[in-house]
């Protein structure tokens, strides 16, 4: 119940954006939202279809995400999202703690900030890469001295650097059939019931959507993202082996 509670409160949260977009003639965002809440705006989005609208978190490969409403035709000049990039490294590295995504979150929280203010983190080197909204980009610099037990310093990129364009495996899985589940519990070493509970637990999500069919399944370029597993993209089906199983070939976000 309390899922469908928050549901409805993101529901009504965005029909609101979406009017006030419509009637004012201007651009509105939400914060940085996750699968779940993008998933509630993706099952709407026929609904709000009157007006324009996109997500977006700094690049294309984030998974945290702002929802936009409005555009250049509709509102008559662009906008961009307003979203910074911040590079968080260790002042002096050779004396550093080994950093964590959870170690940056903390302590960027830990400053008072909702967590709707920040996107995607990505760690490169003992290096945080965040992705947080305009209104706290200074707040942040001034104030992220720490993370852990690392002194740090804090710099606002102008531009996405090419070490955070996401990194893909390529691999082929043997599978008894194109099913998200044979394909989950192929690819991350789980029963088929233990794949089948990710499902049900509306833990997978296709495209932002989340799943709720086990035997769902997959066409090519499908992103698909498991929470707390990793993250990857559906390239395909191949040949059958000779005891006539699928080979369907897959590129891991790693």
């Amino acid at each position: 119940m309390a899922e469908r509670d928050d549901d409805n409160i993101i529901r009504n949260r965005l029909k609101e954006l979406a009017e006030r977009s419509y009637s004012e003639n201007r651009y509105l965002y939400t914060g940085f939202l996750g699968m779940g809440e993008l998933s509630v705006y993706h099952a709407m989005e026929r609904d709000l279809s009157y007006v324009p609208s996109d997500t977006f978190g700094g690049t294309e490969s984030c998974e945290r995400r702002m929802i936009r409403f409005g555009s250049e035709e509709m509102c008559g000049y662009p906008e961009p999202y307003p979203i910074r990039l911040l590079k968080v490294e260790a002042v002096q590295e050779k004396f550093a703690d080994h950093l964590t995504h959870r170690d940056f979150l903390g302590s960027v929280l830990g400053l008072g900030l909702e967590r709707e203010k920040i996107g995607d983190i990505f760690l490169r080197e003992n290096a945080g890469y965040l992705f947080v909204h305009e209104n706290v980009s200074e707040y942040i610099r001034e104030n992220l001295c720490f993370v852990k037990h690392t002194k740090v310093r804090v710099l606002e990129l102008t531009a996405v650097p090419e070490e955070l364009e996401p990194k893909l495996r390529e691999e082929v899985l043997v599978v008894s059939a194109n099913r998200i589940d044979s394909i989950l519990a192929r690819l991350y070493h789980l029963s088929r019931e233990e794949a089948q509970r990710l499902v049900h637990g509306e833990q997978v999500f296709v495209n932002g959507r989340i799943v709720t069919q086990v035997s769902k399944p997959l066409k090519g370029r499908d992103v698909v993202s498991v929470r707390h597993h990793g993250r990857f993209r559906f390239e395909g089906e191949g040949s059958r082996t000779k005891k006539d199983r699928l080979n369907v070939k897959v590129q891991i976000y790693v």
